[in-house]
């Protein structure tokens, strides 16, 4: 009766609860449990089980190039990371409200790093992420438009919680990846949100457009909409490299 009632919960998918009564079963000690609790444990398990499912399907949609946490940010380098705002950030209450989050800064200092510490978390809370870098973006639309199914991308896109858009202007872009570009922006104005990443200052972002429409539209779009941190300073990448050395010619 025992292994056909287990057999009963994994057809029905209740993996969790399987588990659960079957180790309950062979535990002599959770007998004098009352009835409710070993079923409210049951259920807990149940439960447990399908959240670190679920996120481990949001982290493989998500497609993060790095493993990273909030938890684990380094406020001690110096790089002008202002705590007090990225506490704040944190509580991702900007992407309940479908704003958007810019974090500029040189090579090194932590850009990508922070995005996907913010889009783990904001799968860990059952959001929707993905990463993208703007270049492998950029083509992929243009390769959906030229097979005719570009309005059916954009839609897809727009379903994301949380799009990651790295290394924002580090290639010159078509006119037509700039429309491209401005259609998904505006597509997300409002209902979704974004965290862009790039090498340079926002106030240089409209002089990398040669489109000087395009360029206002997205502009506009983003700088009303955003949220920014600014980061400076050094590599985190090079010093860490350099105090490797030192330790290493120590010993």
């Amino acid at each position: 009766m025992i292994n056909n009632t287990i057999e009963q919960l994994n057809t029905l998918k209740l993996f969790g609860m399987a588990a659960e009564f079957e180790r309950q079963i062979g535990n002599p000690t959770m007998h004098d449990m009352p009835f409710e609790q070993r079923v409210r444990n049951m259920v807990d398990h149940e439960t447990t089980v399908r959240e670190n499912k679920r996120l481990q399907i949001l982290l493989k949609k998500a497609k993060l190039p790095l493993s990273t946490s909030i938890e684990d940010i380094d406020y001690r380098s110096p790089r002008g990371l202002d705590k007090a705002l990225m506490l704040s950030l944190s509580t991702l209450d900007w992407v309940r409200k479908q704003h958007n989050l810019v974090i500029t800064g040189p090579t090194g200092t932590g850009k990508t790093w922070l995005a996907c510490a913010l889009a783990n978390y904001a799968c860990r809370l059952g959001l929707s992420s993905q990463f993208y870098r703007v270049p492998i973006l950029m083509e992929s639309l243009l390769s959906a438009r030229a097979s005719g199914s570009f309005s059916l991308r954009l839609e897809q896109l727009n379903k994301i919680d949380l799009l990651i858009l790295d290394d924002w202007g580090i290639e010159p872009l078509s006119k037509r990846a700039q429309n491209d570009l401005l259609e998904l922006v505006d597509k997300r104005l409002g209902k979704r949100s974004m965290i862009i990443t790039s090498q340079f200052p926002i106030s240089h972002w409209h002089d990398e457009l040669d489109n000087k429409t395009v360029a206002d539209a997205i502009m506009d779009r983003i700088a009303h909409s955003s949220y920014l941190l600014e980061l400076s300073g050094e590599s985190l990448r090079r010093n860490k490299s350099v105090n490797t050395k030192k330790t290493r010619s120590s010993k």
